[in-house]
């Protein structure tokens, strides 16, 4: 073994040879390295910003030995860096990329299509509102690099995405367009005097000439510096034989600047310079994107601030003490320390203290939850009042709240089958633009060449396909985002489309329209009755202890109630032998208890196992049924022994969702294991609706499949486990209270609480939102209709065109943050 004070390679993590060490000083700190391609890399990887990769700590391997330096974008080909965006590190893989210069749905067009052209590119979806690109690559036929230059060649700049330096860069790019438009402001201001001073008859006398120059002067700058967004993303389109919305704009700016050139050079007395118009347009279409981008950025906030819930250092233990660190540098089997008030960090298990957990954050429930020694915390939760030592379990990115954020940003990527129709009309909107504004050209050229200029430049400005682009994502994106926020979690836009024409609810009884928390309300023998609070005599007490040793192996709720009805009457696990245990899901279970064979589940099991049923019980299990209550059998060595009543209370808004969904006109069918008449019980103290029973866990699928059969559209509520296959085969799945496991795999909408009422929210939720997104089109097609033949008709000039232009888009935009209203007792 080495000793313990051996220096480490800082980047891979080999022992340091005194002969061998190579010593470079990285941001300041002098770090040693085993080579000098160690050295080299580590060196890259700073100069690329991507220094989080050394804050992550490593996991107790050591790195391969380097490869040669890499060149530029070579270095995001390495798993070492790749490792810090990419879940798997297989032959497919999948990153989010900050993408820069997207700013209409013109650039999704063209982005989506030139990757998906690349071989080894299987998926390419692009999030509109937050700028980020979701690509599905296969790594070993397409390198990570050849995708972020490819996007390079068609004009956008893309970065792995990192939650961290996202804000950071939007922050930037906002920055850089507020200097273009204060630059483009300050001359648009002193244009202002020239164009005064021209229209007041300067424009007759001997300072023509002077004052058209100043306006060269103040208006050719402005062009190059604020206008040349505009004239990068036209020349990439035309290159690309794509047309967007940069493509009009750049269009319209050009021509009129070189008309008011020839104008000042020929020395015409009759045409007029228009640098004004240029440099205003630009101006205002600058104030019309930095408003959109500003207003994207509020309308998503949702989203951003479930970012927000991720701490960002945590306090360590070790047998040197407390230290602060990064999050990222946290590793499984830490010990970490949370204080009263913090968040905590990441998922773990309870290993000291004790405290009260607000847990709202996941479940919606704003009662605070009690924990105590090996009981789980989430990360993004918030400790109480007690001090808890936790030992790591899940990292950020595999936590409940990862997950969460995860879920809601590939439902923010996602595309509805509308905005799919949108995407592909998109580019013809910017080509049908361009014929318009040519034919207004060559109709006004023979009455008035100036006019004609004009008009063709109003309709190539005034024309946006912008606002019809945004329509759907923005809408996907503040449903998705408020949703994540009060606990409905919804995978993608999709699903919102479906499930606003959904027609047939079923629900799965235990657990979901009851409280899932089984308990016993009678026990009856041959010669003896008992009942909870009641003292136990010898034979019940007997038969406790069988129950236990039986069901002790089971998971079912109904088992939880007879071993927690067994522990209450003194009887401990494992304290009776047990072999042969045998479960039949929906049925019963069976086993050898001190030699004795113990059965226990329905009437069907009974006689499945040769039980022959005893009269006795008949007029208490007539008597259950009526009340709602199940009826579980026990049988000893074949002769049926005793009767049980197992009752699982309606949850408290059980009834009120019934009422409301059948007041919605929706058709109801509840789903049960229970024996008909109980399940029927049941049905009527909710208000009365459609039974079906005795349904064993891998029937539901079939009943679901049945109902789409007969043309219903189906929504499946379950518990998420083991309704699984009917989740999936509904038109749309709702898994109910267990949205950090299992159902987020097989739903399509997880409630994160148990509260029912979240069922009609996500169903007007998707309403709303199809309503928003329907209204959305309606506001830009309209627009489009009544603006465009004014500007043919040359009753609108350029400037108010540009003014028009964004107003449409951030009127899409304050359209779709209204669906935030929902929440706060909107309609």
């Amino acid at each position: 073994m080495g000793s313990k004070s051996q220096k480490q390679c800082f980047h891979c993590t080999l022992p340091v040879s005194p002969d061998n060490e190579v010593v470079s000083a990285i941001k300041g700190e002098s770090r040693s390295f085993c080579c000098i391609g160690c050295k080299s890399v580590c060196e890259a990887i700073y100069a690329a910003g991507l220094d989080g990769f050394y804050r992550r700590m490593y996991d107790g391997t050591a790195l391969a030995p380097p490869p040669e330096l890499p060149r530029e974008l070579a270095l995001y080909d390495l798993d070492e860096v790749q490792e810090e965006f990419v879940d798997t590190l297989g032959e497919t893989r999948e990153i989010h990329l900050l993408v820069e210069g997207i700013h209409c749905a013109a650039c999704v067009w063209l982005i989506e299509h030139s990757l998906l052209g690349l071989a080894g590119v299987k998926q390419a979806r692009v999030n509109l509102s937050g700028r980020r690109l979701h690509v599905v690559w296969d790594n070993s036929r397409l390198k990570l690099s050849d995708i972020i230059r490819r996007l390079g060649r068609i004009g956008y700049a893309a970065v792995p995405y990192d939650p961290d330096a996202a804000e950071d860069r939007l922050k930037r790019e906002n920055r850089h367009l507020l200097y273009r438009m204060g630059f483009a402001g300050f001359t648009m201001m002193n244009l202002l005097w020239i164009s005064i001073a021209l229209y007041s008859g300067a424009d007759k006398g001997e300072f023509r000439t002077l004052f058209q120059w100043v306006g060269f002067a103040l208006a050719t700058p402005t062009l190059l510096y604020s206008g040349y967004p505009f004239f990068k993303g036209a020349w990439s389109g035309i290159r690309h034989l794509h047309l967007g919305m940069d493509v009009p704009i750049a269009i319209g700016a050009g021509i009129t600047y070189l008309y008011s050139i020839y104008v000042m050079l020929s020395g015409s007395v009759t045409g007029e310079v228009y640098y004004d118009t240029v440099v205003n347009f630009i101006f205002v279409i600058l104030v019309g994107r930095y408003l959109e981008a500003i207003s994207k950025r509020q309308a998503v906030a949702s989203t951003q601030r479930l970012l927000d819930l991720q701490p960002r250092v945590a306090t360590l233990l070790s047998d040197a003490g407390e230290k602060v660190v990064p999050i990222r540098s946290i590793k499984q089997g830490d010990r970490v320390l949370i204080r009263p008030g913090e968040r905590i960090p990441t998922d773990g298990v309870v290993l000291e203290g004790q405290s009260a957990v607000d847990e709202a954050m996941l479940t919606g429930e704003s009662v605070p939850v009690q924990k105590s020694p090996q009981m789980t915390v989430s990360a993004g939760t918030i400790n109480g009042h007690g001090a808890l030592q936790v030992e790591v379990t899940g990292l950020l990115k595999d936590s409940a709240l990862g997950r969460i954020i995860r879920l809601v940003e590939e439902a923010q990527a996602s595309k509805a089958p509308i905005q799919c129709v949108a995407d592909r009309i998109v580019p013809w909107f910017v080509a049908i633009t361009i014929g318009l504004a040519t034919a207004t050209f060559f109709w006004w050229l023979n009455s008035d060449f100036e006019t004609a200029l004009m008009a063709a430049t109003a309709v190539l400005i005034i024309t946006c396909p912008c606002a019809f682009g945004l329509a759907t994502p923005m809408s996907i994106a503040v449903a998705t985002g408020l949703g994540a926020r009060h606990g409905i979690l919804i995978r993608n836009g999709d699903v919102l489309e479906r499930f606003s024409s959904i027609d047939h609810f079923v629900f799965d009884k235990t657990g979901t329209l009851t409280e899932g928390a089984m308990r016993v309300t009678v026990i009856q023998t041959g010669s003896s009755q008992w009942s909870p609070g009641d003292p136990v005599n010898d034979e019940i007490r007997e038969l406790l202890g069988k129950l236990l040793a039986v069901e002790q192996f089971s998971e079912h709720p109904v088992a939880a109630a007879l071993t927690a009805c067994a522990e209450s009457a003194g009887w401990k696990r494992q304290q009776l032998q047990v072999k042969g245990f045998v479960n039949r899901p929906g049925q019963g279970v069976s086993a050898i208890v001190e030699g004795v064979v113990v059965v226990i589940g329905n009437a069907a099991w009974m006689r499945a196992n040769g039980v022959a049923a005893e009269p006795a019980f008949q007029a208490l299990a007539a008597h259950l049924d009526q009340t709602g209550t199940g009826s579980l059998y026990c049988a000893v060595n074949g002769i049926e022994y005793a009767l049980m009543g197992v009752e699982d209370p309606l949850r408290k808004d059980a009834a009120g969702l019934v009422a409301d969904l059948k007041a919605a006109g929706m058709q109801l069918t509840m789903l049960s294991g229970d024996r008909q008449r109980t399940a029927e019980a049941i049905a009527a103290r909710l208000g009365g609706m459609p039974v079906i029973a005795e349904v064993l866990p891998e029937q539901k699928d079939q009943v679901i499949d049945s109902l789409q059969k007969n043309e219903h559209r189906v929504a499946m509520v379950g518990d998420g486990v083991n309704d699984a296959p009917a989740l999936v085969r509904a038109d749309v799945g709702i898994a109910l209270g267990s949205g950090t496991d299992v159902s987020i795999a097989s739903a399509d909408i997880v409630l994160m609480s148990s509260e029912l009422d979240k069922v009609r929210l996500a169903s007007a939720l998707s309403r709303r939102t199809l309503r928003t997104i329907r209204q959305n089109i309606g506001i830009s097609i309209a627009y489009n209709l009544i603006m465009v033949p004014l500007a043919m008709s040359a009753f609108v000039t350029p400037l108010v065109a540009a003014i028009s232009m964004p107003i449409s888009s951030l009127l899409v935009i304050g359209n779709a943050a209204r669906i935030r209203t929902l929440f706060k007792g909107g309609k």
